[in-house]
């Protein structure tokens, strides 16, 4: 049976700039196309808003690429990984996140670690090897990509209202986290089972719709979608952060190049491990049953 529970509730500071929103927002049209670009610019806002964590460290990843000097007392791994932190103290103490979503964000910034350690040493992936915050061949700010993830998920689930029909059992889909998770190591000495671990996703959340809100209107989409959507994001993402050089694959060492689409499936199944992290904090909710009569279909 799927968890009823109240809308996850906004922090202090996301309550005030909604409260703001709302009463600029007042004046706007119900409906026309004046309303719809204003449900787009909403949705816009909000999903940058739910990005913070992650754009903010690209960010950070892209100025020192161009602007870090070279001779820099403190090696630049180690500039990244204290800039790393320092925004996530930000977002605790700005209240932008709560302690209980942080519980999420550690627990799969641990996880993207270990896989990172076990990652570099059979050679999937490498970085430079300067600075001392580290974990053998990995610096510490690379738990922080993964932690960015996880933010945003965290985050989306609230600013957006997320509700679902037809959500998969939690102990199954924490068993296809599980065997997931697996597989990214397991796959050096036996056969990937990748393509089989995302049609079992396929399967388990193939009937799931996602319902949502951005500004007036309830919307639904299939989570099939929004999973492939998510996967796409973050693989752009990835791009920009190989190409400021917070790691490289090996096919990237002579002369970058875009990642391989190919690492879409990577993602796409890296991101269903966030997902179900995400679901142990915020369990999935039914769509009220007012809501249901007027959701909108961005997708059937």
């Amino acid at each position: 049976m799927i968890a009823v529970s109240e809308r996850p509730r906004l922090t202090s500071v996301e309550a005030r700039l909604d409260a703001l929103a709302n009463r600029l927002l007042a004046t706007a049209p119900a409906s026309g196309a004046r309303a719809r670009l204003v449900e787009f610019a909403v949705f816009v806002l909000k999903q940058a808003w739910a990005c913070v964590f992650g754009a903010a460290f690209l960010a950070v990843v892209l100025a020192a690429k161009l602007w870090y000097p070279d001779d820099a007392a403190l090696a630049r791994n180690d500039a990244l990984t204290i800039a790393a932190v320092l925004i996530q103290v930000v977002m605790v103490l700005g209240r932008l996140e709560t302690l209980r979503e942080l519980r999420v964000i550690v627990t799969f910034h641990i996880v993207g670690t270990v896989m990172e350690l076990f990652k570099t040493d059979v050679g999937s992936w490498m970085y430079a090897a300067d600075g001392v915050l580290r974990l053998g061949g990995v610096p510490l700010y690379s738990g922080f990509m993964y932690a960015a993830v996880g933010s945003y998920m965290v985050r989306v689930y609230r600013l957006f209202d997320l509700r679902f029909t037809r959500y998969p059992r939690r102990w199954i889909t924490a068993v296809v986290a599980v065997a997931i998770y697996a597989n990214f190591f397991t796959h050096h000495w036996i056969v990937d089972l990748r393509w089989v671990l995302i049609i079992a996703v396929v399967v388990l959340w193939g009937r799931t719709m996602m319902h949502f809100r951005f500004f007036r209107g309830r919307f639904r989409m299939p989570i099939l979608l929004a999973f492939a959507g998510v996967a796409v994001f973050i693989w752009l993402a990835e791009n920009i952060a190989t190409y400021a050089g917070a790691w490289l694959y090996p096919s990237q060492v002579g002369e970058w190049h875009p990642v391989d689409v190919s690492k879409l499936s990577s993602w796409f199944l890296l991101m269903i491990v966030s997902v179900v992290l995400v679901t142990w904090v915020y369990p999935p909710r039914e769509p009220q049953g007012s809501a249901r009569g007027v959701d909108r279909a961005l997708v059937d």
